[in-house]
């Protein structure tokens, strides 16, 4: 079957060394959330500067003029030519990033790094060469190629604000480029100053580039960061994610979103920093931009081991969930839906942990009325559910009108979803043995027999085997036809589990 079948996290799908899922549908629609909500480069636009692009279009110097006066031993004419490449460079639309660079103004402005005599010149060049690296891969790498990294790096020290800020900004964009140029700024030695920013008198301008710059630093998979670097970030990080504004913990959330998208190994590094009660706390969150990755990294966390798991239900994670299942915002009732899939993938325990928190009705609704990546979801939790839950467990899913739903989602053209769902209905009825009619009934009653009939046909060989099977050994029985066994196991979809759940 399909990487995500693979990936479950105990038993039942697969062979449980591979018992894992984490997310790897909807990778584009990340990608797209992920540049919305928390840019990867940011270009530095003064307000100041929109009017520059409006009022003197017409008098700008021809770019090459302004290259080769740029070069000029006069302290004044150069860093006017520079502020002046700045500007152009801070143009909201079209910045003539290319034609600058193929005028060679990036070595001039990388050479002005290094005069530490003339602050303002070491900062405007700065400012324009962070525009140049919040451009496409191949402007990004033109930075890299001529020196810069190692002299941003360097300006990490400057004794003027302003001029670490800056140089903050332009490494946040290199790094944000790719895994290459993240590690090859790591590699210069930027992680130790710039987590030493991270401090309480730190200007809060100056804190948001810090945490994006460390959220960046974070991201990507393939490879993922160091266990070096990452073991660095995590006290910073766990500063970042108690502080009080939403700009800061929208990225510091983020970061670890980033880090517990990994092996178990990784996660346990993250769990072991503390930052977990934060995390969980922020599920509460009104703001989503914080929220949406909060969701996140406690649903990252979940895919990993028992313990892993354990260690998030064990914060209170769960308490959060009823507001989150039925969040306005569909991408997050989504994330939430995937989360509880991971958690009935997990031990009897937790399971019954997500039934006494009231949860089961609520994703039972979100497989009836979500949009249908939020169903798939929802297909994912009751059929894990049924591969992990005791005989009660599963019969209290039945009671809550699991079947009728799943049921209703036979037809999807989505292969690896109708499998999912019939392995579940497939469970439910092994489960219920011998006394499987009312089951059968009611899957006959809500359309559902007429579906897997139906399959039978399906060019999907799994598919058409499974629906054959659920077929010929519970529809096709003597006891089903004549209806003999009707009354022996009856569900009323009505039923709630007794007070105080289910006692096991």
């Amino acid at each position: 079957m399909s990487d995500r079948i693979k990936s479950f996290k105990n038993k039942g799908w697969t062979d449980a060394d591979d018992a894992r899922r984490r997310r790897k549908e909807g990778a584009v629609e990340l990608r797209k959330e992920k540049r919305t909500e928390n840019m990867l480069k940011r270009r530095n636009i003064p307000v100041d500067d929109l009017s520059f692009e409006s009022e003197q279009q017409n008098d700008n110097k021809d770019l090459e003029s302004l290259v080769r006066e740029a070069q000029s031993s006069d302290p004044t004419v150069k860093l006017s030519c520079v502020q002046q490449a700045r500007k152009e460079l801070s143009k909201g639309n079209n910045p003539p990033i290319d034609e600058l660079i193929n005028a060679g103004i990036v070595p001039i402005l990388v050479d002005c790094l290094d005069d530490d005599l003339n602050a303002a010149l070491q900062f405007e060049a700065t400012w324009a060469l962070t525009n140049i690296a919040s451009g496409t891969s191949d402007q990004t790498r033109e930075v890299v190629s001529k020196g810069a990294v190692p002299k941003f790096v360097r300006l990490l020290s400057s004794p003027h604000e302003h001029v670490r800020e800056q140089s903050v900004w332009a490494l946040g964009n290199i790094i944000g480029d790719g895994p290459e140029c993240r590690d090859f700024v790591i590699h210069h030695g930027v992680v130790d100053p710039v987590i030493s920013f991270v401090q309480d008198e730190t200007p809060l301008t100056f804190l948001r580039n810090i945490v994006w710059v460390i959220a960046n630093l974070c991201r990507n998979k393939a490879p993922p960061p160091s266990p070096d670097t990452i073991a660095k970030v995590l006290p910073a990080l766990y500063k970042l994610v108690q502080h009080t504004d939403n700009e800061v913990l929208t990225d510091a959330c983020w970061a670890l979103s980033y880090l517990t998208d990994g092996s178990d190994e990784q996660i346990q590094t993250v769990l072991n920093s503390g930052v977990t009660p934060f995390l969980v706390k922020h599920l509460a969150q009104t703001d989503v931009r914080v929220l949406t990755p909060a969701v996140r990294a406690v649903g990252n966390i979940v895919t990993g081991s028992e313990h892993q798991t354990q260690a998030a239900l064990d914060c209170g994670c769960l308490t959060y969930f009823p507001a989150l299942l039925g969040h306005h915002k569909e991408s997050i009732k989504k994330e939430a839906v995937w989360t509880i899939s991971n958690i009935t993938a997990g031990t009897k325990t937790q399971i019954q942990a997500v039934i006494q928190e009231g949860l089961i009705p609520l994703v039972i609704e979100a497989l009836r009325t979500g949009d249908f990546n939020t169903q798939k979801e929802g297909a994912w939790s009751v059929s894990n559910m049924t591969v992990n839950g005791t005989p009660e467990q599963i019969r209290y899913l039945i009671e809550q009108g699991a079947i009728p739903n799943m049921c209703a989602l036979l037809g999807v053209r989505d292969t690896q979803i109708v499998q999912v769902l019939l392995d579940g209905l497939n469970n439910m009825l092994e489960t219920s043995k011998p006394d499987y009619d009312a089951i059968c009934r009611m899957i006959e009653d809500c359309g559902g027999l007429d579906k897997i009939e139906e399959l039978q046909k399906h060019q999907n060989k799994q598919i058409y085997k499974l629906a054959f099977d659920i077929i010929d050994k519970y529809f096709s029985t003597e006891d089903y036809l004549e209806g003999e066994n009707e009354e022996n196991f009856e569900f009323n979809p009505q039923n709630i589990a007794p007070e105080g759940g289910f006692n096991f």
